[in-house]
């Protein structure tokens, strides 16, 4: 599960920033992520990468060692729209099921007494 979420969340940062790894996986803690293995998010990089809806490029401009930076491109921006509507629909159905859950369902129900019962 934890990696099916890992390709939306970095998706949504690349969104907001363009970045290397380490500072990504950083801030993966705000997703619950915190304790994700370096090589699993370095190989669903470059994953994301081959499969276009990321790019990267290699960042010389401050001391040290050269960093990879990526960035989203427009194939990942519809691919994070997607995951959004898909949440957006499982989180409407998670509401309801628990709505339901604790008694306290969304629309009244009609009184069992109001009911026309013809057997």
């Amino acid at each position: 599960m934890v990696e099916n979420w890992l390709q939306p969340v970095l998706l949504l940062m690349l969104r907001e920033w363009s970045s290397y790894g380490y500072e990504l996986m950083e801030k993966m803690a705000a997703f619950g992520l915190a304790a994700m293995n370096p090589g699993t998010v370095y190989r669903t990089l470059r994953q994301m990468e081959k499969d276009g809806i990321i790019s990267s490029s290699w960042d010389t401009s401050t001391a040290g060692p050269a960093r990879r930076v990526y960035s989203i491109t427009d194939a990942g921006e519809t691919y994070l729209k997607y995951w959004a509507d898909s949440l957006d629909h499982y989180q409407k159905m998670m509401n309801t099921f628990f709505q339901i859950y604790t008694g306290q369902p969304s629309r009244p129900r009609p009184d069992k007494r109001e009911r026309n019962d013809d057997s």
